[in-house]
């Protein structure tokens, strides 16, 4: 059995009962970053081994792990913060199980574009999640692409690129289409902007920008 649990994406109150439950009966976590997760687990007083299982290693030990579980090992997957799979290791461990048989249960809770989508005044009832944008190549192409969607659009962003992601989004969607950030999602220092996404340039041009951010963008 494989258990997908999401974890907290800030606040370490944001966790399920169930999700509590299931990493204290597994057998070994499979963690993005082992001492972050360590760090929730040891706030849980939880005590379990912890396997080392991200993007730049997933390849190499998938087979392993297939294994571990067909030998009847319970292991539960979570990452750095939020649901697994979403931006976030988790899919090709996945397809894998299914192939081999194995059963994997998805557990509810945190992500991080969910609050924020709800949160920014913008359409809801239809969206479509972009998660990152490639950083370079197949960028342009995306956007382009983009531009004649109609559905609200949810993009992840590192803080280090915001400010070139609002200006590409001026080009492309144009300066009065409605957008917001979110910043450091359930945090002490949580900001939710709203505005034209010329507002949002500006905004943010005048600060240091620090924390995870999620950006939701009016459809066309």
């Amino acid at each position: 059995m494989l258990y997908l649990v999401p974890t907290p994406i800030g606040n370490l109150e944001d966790i399920t009962l169930r999700a509590l439950r299931i990493l204290k009966e597994v057998d070994i976590i499979l963690a993005e970053d082992t001492r972050k997760s360590g760090f929730l687990l040891k706030h849980y007083q939880i005590s379990k081994p912890l396997q080392s299982h991200h993007t730049h290693n997933e390849h190499k030990t998938l087979q392993k792990i297939v294994e571990q579980l067909q030998n009847g090992v319970k292991m539960a997957l979570v990452t750095d913060a939020g649901t697994p799979g979403i931006s976030d290791p988790g899919f090709l461990l996945v397809r894998e199980c299914r192939k081999a048989g194995i059963e994997v249960e998805s557990l509810p809770g945190a992500t991080a574009f969910v609050p924020a989508l709800v949160n920014s005044g913008i359409p809801c009832d239809k969206f479509c999640f972009e998660g990152f944008l490639p950083q370079k190549k197949g960028r342009k192409t995306r956007l382009e692409t983009l531009q004649s969607e109609t559905r609200t659009m949810v993009f992840y962003e590192s803080p280090f690129r915001l400010v070139k992601t609002l200006e590409q989004f001026v080009a492309f969607f144009g300066e009065d289409r409605q957008a917001s950030v979110s910043r450091e999602l359930t945090k002490i220092h949580e900001e939710n902007v709203q505005g034209t996404l010329a507002e949002l340039l500006q905004h943010f041009k005048a600060k240091k920008v620090k924390g995870e951010i999620v950006m939701v963008v009016a459809g066309c």
